[in-house]
């Protein structure tokens, strides 16, 4: 399918100002492609957030009345800004992205002096021993924090840079320990999570098999390959009409299908899909949920879900085969769902500023 370019306005001097306009040009029913002026627009969203550290909800359970006079930073000295670790992981993660896809960033050397404060080798072994050092730790960020992080080590590793190689160095005491916890979790999860938001399982599932194949650890995709059939193989009528729930950034049904397209063939997934995903659930998660107050934090993450929702329809068009007319559909969807959200990420104040870009850059990363 032949690429048609997304442009972008120029960046405002002031992110208020930016709210003020459209920063998108686009032409309705076009696939889109990020452009540089567009990776410079994003990139500024989690430059302005990396390193500020309140308002913050830091997950920690506190074990002692000591650990109620910890600050964010203490607790996570590289990803202790963006409101929320997983945030900042994966504006963190978006940034490398930038970086290997767009030479010449006019932000290039301010995201480099960033993420080489994030990524100083103290730092992120700091962030290693926090799941040693606490005993109720081993649940903290499971498992949307932890896929980010798999996500982050996936685009170090295979990154032609010095800084970069470096960089994933200094990560792997916290990959490590992600990987310690994941491969203790899994078999001892008996029902997957099928929520909208952070908990998802098939979520965390695509991320860490998109780690594991990419490093060629066969020993953790096989692992998460057999849960995911554990998990859903068997399932049929997904409830997807019911969708979505009024804070969802994930379509629990779409997330599924977007995880089992990876590891069926073809002509198997195609049986699957007809079973698990009828006509009424199809048609209801291709329209775009309507977002009532994007400064409210839990109804902008519905602007999240349109662009999740974007990414899992491009990847399971791309499953079914050339003549399904399902296909057509959900590359449209997607395309809709991306022009008609990408200007309003910054509409919404910090509430969808802090994460809503790394959305944005994974769903146009997608061809």
């Amino acid at each position: 399918m032949k690429l048609y370019t997304l442009f972008f306005f120029i960046f405002s001097l002031t992110m208020a100002a930016s709210r003020a306009q459209n920063p998108y040009l686009t032409t309705q029913n076009e696939q889109l492609k990020l452009t540089p002026a567009g990776a410079s627009f994003l990139a500024k969203l989690p430059l302005h957030c990396i390193d500020v550290e309140y308002p913050n909800k830091t997950g920690h359970t506190l074990e002692a009345e000591k650990d109620a006079r910890l600050s964010p930073k203490e607790l996570h000295p590289s990803f202790y800004g963006c409101l929320d670790w997983h945030s900042s992981v994966h504006g963190h993660w978006m940034l490398v992205k930038l970086l290997k896809t767009f030479k010449n960033l006019p932000e290039e050397v301010q995201i480099r002096k960033t993420l080489s404060e994030s990524f100083a080798a103290d730092k992120l072994q700091a962030e290693a021993d926090y799941f040693v050092k606490y005993a109720l730790a081993n649940t903290f960020e499971r498992t949307y924090g932890w896929a980010w992080l798999l996500k982050l080590d996936e685009e170090l590793a295979t990154w032609d840079d010095p800084q970069g190689r470096q960089w994933h160095q200094n990560l792997r005491p916290l990959t490590q320990q992600m990987l310690r916890l994941w491969t203790a979790f899994l078999p001892k999860q008996t029902y997957p999570n099928r929520t909208g938001v952070h908990p998802n399982t098939a979520f965390g599932l695509v991320f860490a098999l998109d780690y594991a194949r990419t490093v060629r650890n066969t020993a953790f995709e096989a692992q998460i390959i057999q849960k995911a059939k554990d998990f859903y193989l068997k399932n049929t009528n997904a409830p997807a009409f019911q969708e979505p729930d009024g804070s969802d950034f994930l379509s629990p049904s779409l997330e599924v299908a977007d995880l089992m397209r990876r590891i069926l063939p073809q002509a198997a997934f195609v049986k699957w899909f007809n079973a698990f995903l009828p006509v009424a659930g199809l048609q209801n998660v291709m329209k775009m949920p309507v977002v009532s107050d994007r400064n409210d934090m839990q109804i902008v993450h519905l602007d999240g879900l349109s662009l999740s929702r974007a990414w899992c329809m491009k990847g399971i068009a791309k499953a079914l085969p050339a003549n399904d007319p399902r296909r057509v559909s959900l590359l449209r969807s997607a395309r809709k769902f991306i022009n008609t959200t990408l200007p309003q990420i910054t509409n919404g104040g910090y509430g969808g500023e802090h994460w809503l870009a790394s959305f944005a850059v994974y769903a146009l990363s997608l061809d």
